[in-house]
């Protein structure tokens, strides 16, 4: 399985970003895909998962400002962030998580097959 991340970038706070991340080596559509990011001197965390069927789960920081989404065709899952803030900078990456549901999202030490992940930096 190798996922590659990317959209990251330097942005005001306010301002959106939309990242994307494509997948190879599985099939796309039976798993659970999740983004995570991690801060400098911070450990990884969750923010967002998306099941098989397109269910979302937000952390508490993401809730109302990020959306999670998917496209199976195109084997792409996407974190459209908005009204962001300097708290958001951090190195954001997606894994597979289990087939079919989100369970566990919230555990890194459960995924395996990390990419080099996207730079997301806000400035304030």
């Amino acid at each position: 399985v190798q996922v590659v991340e990317s959209g990251g970038g330097l942005v005001q706070s306010g301002g959106s970003l939309r990242l994307s991340c494509t997948a190879s080596g599985l099939t796309f559509d039976r798993y659970a895909m999740t983004w995570f990011r991690q801060a400098p001197g911070k450990e990884r965390e969750a923010v967002s998962c998306i099941n098989w069927q397109g269910t979302t789960y937000y952390s508490d920081s993401a809730k109302g400002r990020f959306t999670i989404s998917r496209d199976n065709a195109k084997n792409t899952l996407y974190l459209q962030m908005n009204s962001l803030i300097p708290e958001d900078t951090a190195m954001y990456y997606c894994a597979a998580g289990r087939e079919f549901v989100c369970s566990n999202w919230k555990t890194p030490s459960d995924f395996s097959n990390w990419g080099q992940g996207t730079q997301v930096t806000v400035s304030s």
